[in-house]
């Protein structure tokens, strides 16, 4: 199963970008899980300046901005996933 992780302190646009990514992976029907980076060490040392960030495998596909569904089901349907 691959991993998306989501990297945040638990702001309110942490937490939706959260849910936007679970309903993303709900409406493509993908087996992925949600690993959740809330410890600033952690998300310092993936390189993230600006949360929240989205990462897929450990691979940062997103930071610093609030991404919506459809723009989160785009990034797992392209080669980035």
């Amino acid at each position: 199963m691959k991993k998306i992780q989501v990297l945040g302190t638990g702001c309110a646009k942490c937490k939706k970008l959260e849910e936007n990514v679970a309903l993303a992976i709900k409406n493509l029907g993908l087996d992925y899980e949600i690993e959740k980076i809330t410890d600033i060490k952690d998300i310092l040392n993936y390189g993230i300046m600006m949360t929240p960030g989205l990462g897929i495998e450990g691979k940062i596909v997103s930071s610093g901005r609030l991404l919506n569904v459809r723009e989160i089901e785009t990034i797992l349907t392209t080669d980035n996933a």
